[in-house]
């Protein structure tokens, strides 16, 4: 099949495919390539028969910078240099390409020739696609959705205005229950950039991680060693990666982990939030990982330790931070979130057109007389205080004659040392859409101020930062945040000296949290 398509006149149209690749395939720079290979043992490039995959091929530069490393590696076993490249690329090197574009420049890339049959080819294969392969797979559809990926079937499709020489994204790493019949042989080595994600054809623009099942996939197969770039979302959140996460924070076989703050130091130009960061997994070695933390400001933190600290189920992004939160655990006293409201705080009437999950279709900006409350609502293309009916509040009606601080449930970056949230106060009478989280409620005005000056804390932010990982800050963000007692106001000098911290540590918090605009955080 190969072989009649690339041996025929057929040209696919780069634009097309260019246009055609999907969200968040991104190309990998030779260096953050070779930092990765840098973390396998060295001696699997003098070792003839190693082999290594690249299941998720763009422009071939991994096998490419491998093949680099086994030509000079192999030299003294393999002294004739055509001899040696012949090896290495028929029996070492093997690849699975995302898309038909990403096909050829793959071979391109590593035989020299997108055509490795071809007298271009660095080395001769008998066929047109080499070691190199890809397979227009179709998804599996069930319900609307492909039941291997997930992604949803009018996205692919396009209602019918796709065309049927265009890739339909179904990966054929993830697209198989047995990827072990897709060479017939074992991998010492499977590393690779996978894509992070489709659409899953959600509400407004809502996408489906994949970048897990391409992880899931590799260690189906036993390889002796796994290394891949992805998304650092999955630390602590991300949507549909929960059992992905307990499953790689309790495995012991991932040995090295680099963890990128801020994406753009891995790939120039490009904005992931929460990061990214890159890991090796080791089959028969289980241990503590070497971790390191590239941060924002191109400082970097190494520590050896477990993914998980005792009684802690999620990954403590920043290493300094981990004495502080063991100090706060110390006093055993409740989280802050039993006093932070779940997604949507207000509800709203089912029977009416109006809901107070997003802006109301029927609002006034002029306070009626017929019982009408405030509403806070912040997105939707503007924000600010509108008006609404009592009737429509679905949730907590007995929050609604209360004082309460809002918060936005999205602010920042997505990094919490940077960026810092003003909470305000909001009154008897008023009401938010979900795009608050609620703080509360408090009797008086007075309790809310307090609470107000604890949250400006830098303490309060760093405890934070554990869990906020991306733009979002829903209440579990909240979870390593302690409970204070309200009827005063708090200040970072008192908090630093209740949990006994050292100098270190609070130089540690001084420095991973910015004041907020610019001036002292302590409350007056």
């Amino acid at each position: 099949m190969a072989d009649d398509l690339f041996s025929s006149v057929y040209n696919p149209d780069v634009l097309s495919c260019l246009a055609n690749l999907s969200n968040d395939e991104v190309f990998t720079p030779p260096d953050v390539v070779n930092k990765m290979l840098d973390m396998l043992p060295q001696e699997l490039f003098r070792n003839p028969d190693t082999t290594f995959l690249d299941p998720a091929c763009k422009t071939g530069v991994f096998l490419r910078e491998i093949a680099k490393r086994l030509i000079t590696g192999l030299e003294p076993q393999i002294p004739d240099l055509q001899e040696r490249i012949d090896h290495i690329f028929h029996k070492q090197l093997y690849g699975i390409a995302i898309t038909e574009l990403t096909s050829l420049l793959s071979r391109r890339g590593v035989y020299c020739s997108k055509y490795p049959n071809s007298e271009f080819s660095v080395t001769q294969f008998d066929d047109a696609e080499g070691n190199i392969r890809y397979r227009n797979i179709k998804h599996s559809w069930v319900n609307g959705k492909c039941k291997y990926c997930g992604t949803s079937k009018s996205t692919v499709l396009g209602g019918g205005e796709r065309g049927q020489t265009l890739e339909s994204h179904a990966y054929e790493w993830i697209h198989t229950l047995k990827p072990e019949e897709i060479f017939n042989m074992k991998f010492d080595v499977i590393i690779s950039n996978p894509p992070y994600q489709l659409d899953d054809g959600g509400a407004g623009k809502s996408a489906k991680p994949i970048y897990q099942l391409f992880v899931n996939t590799a260690k189906q197969l036993k390889p002796r060693f796994i290394s891949m770039i992805i998304p650092s979302r999955w630390f602590s959140g991300g949507k549909d990666v929960t059992e992905f996460r307990q499953d790689m924070l309790h495995d012991n076989r991932l040995r090295v982990l680099h963890d990128y703050m801020n994406a753009a130091d891995c790939f120039s130009g490009v904005d992931i939030k929460g990061g990214v960061c890159y890991f090796l997994w080791e089959r028969d070695n289980e241990g503590l990982c070497e971790i390191t933390t590239h941060k924002s400001d191109n400082s970097v933190v190494k520590s050896s330790r477990s993914l998980l600290e005792p009684g802690v189920e999620t990954f403590i992004r920043e290493s300094e931070m981990i004495s502080i939160l063991h100090k706060v655990q110390g006093q055993k006293e409740e989280s802050i979130i039993g006093i932070i409201s779940a997604r949507d705080p207000f509800g709203y009437d089912i029977r009416e057109e109006n809901s107070l999950k997003t802006v109301p279709h029927k609002y006034s900006l002029q306070k009626s007389k017929n019982g009408n409350v405030e509403f806070y609502y912040n997105g939707w293309r503007r924000h600010g205080v509108g008006y609404v009916s009592i009737d429509s509040v679905g949730n907590n009606k007995d929050w609604v004659e209360k004082y309460k601080v809002l918060i936005p449930r999205s602010w920042g970056s997505g990094d919490a040392t940077k960026d810092r949230v003003k909470p305000f106060i909001a009154g008897p009478h008023a009401v938010c859409t979900e795009t608050y989280v609620v703080v509360g409620p408090f009797d008086t005005c007075e309790e809310a101020q307090h609470a107000i000056s604890y949250i400006n804390t830098k303490f309060f932010h760093a405890l934070v930062a554990l869990m906020k990982i991306s733009q979002q800050a829903p209440q579990k963000v909240y979870s390593f945040v302690p409970i204070q007692d309200f009827k005063k106001p708090w200040t970072d000098t008192e908090l630093y000296a209740k949990y006994n911290l050292s100098v270190n540590e609070i130089d540690v918090i001084e420095s991973l949290i910015k004041p907020l605009d610019g001036g002292d955080t302590d409350a007056d």
